[in-house]
C-alpha cells in the first residue's frame, strides 16, 4: 500500500509541471494580433518583453516610402534618429497588465510630431482603446486600434 502514494506524488508533481509550462507559454489578448492604428496606415505587433511588460513596434506601412526612399523618423527629439526608419519602430514601452483587459505604465511615441506620452491601452470587443496623455489621463486623447488581417 504505502508504493502507490511515491507513484502518485509523481504523477501529481508531472500533471503541475505540466500544467505551468503550458500556463506560462498561454500568450496575452495583445500578442494574439497584428493592430492596425486608427488611420489603418501601420500595423503594429505587440509582443512581451523579458521584463513581462509589454512593447509595440511598426511591422507594415500603407506608405513605407517616399520618393523610393524609406519613410524616416523625422521630428524625433533625437536628432541621431531622424534618419530611423518608421518601419521596424517601437511605438509602445514598458506596458503592464492591472487588470483583466487594462494595461498602463507604458508610453507611446507618435512619429507624426516626435513627442512621447503616457499611456494605458484598454482591450475591449476585440478592439484596443489607446489614451496617450500628459500628467494625467484626464488630459489625453484615446484612438481606436483594431485587428489587422
Amino acid at each position: 500500500m504505502m508504493r502507490k502514494y511515491p507513484l502518485r506524488i509523481l504523477l501529481l508533481a508531472i500533471f503541475l509541471v505540466a500544467r505551468t509550462l503550458a500556463s506560462s507559454q498561454t500568450k496575452d489578448p495583445l500578442e494574439l494580433n497584428l493592430w492596425y492604428n486608427e488611420e489603418k496606415t501601420a500595423k503594429i505587433r505587440i509582443f512581451k518583453g523579458d521584463d513581462d511588460r509589454f512593447y509595440g513596434k511598426i511591422v507594415w506601412l500603407k506608405i513605407p516610402e517616399v520618393g523610393g526612399k524609406p519613410k524616416l523618423d523625422l521630428h524625433n527629439p533625437d536628432k541621431a534618429k531622424r534618419n530611423d526608419p518608421i518601419y521596424g519602430l517601437l511605438l509602445l514601452r514598458g506596458f503592464k497588465k492591472d487588470r483583466a483587459y487594462e494595461y498602463g505604465d507604458g508610453t507611446i511615441y507618435d512619429p507624426k510630431n516626435g513627442k512621447t506620452y503616457s499611456c494605458k491601452i484598454t482591450h475591449r470587443d476585440g478592439k484596443l482603446d489607446v489614451r496617450g496623455f500628459v500628467g494625467f489621463s484626464l488630459f489625453g486623447r484615446t484612438t481606436t486600434w483594431t485587428k489587422a488581417d
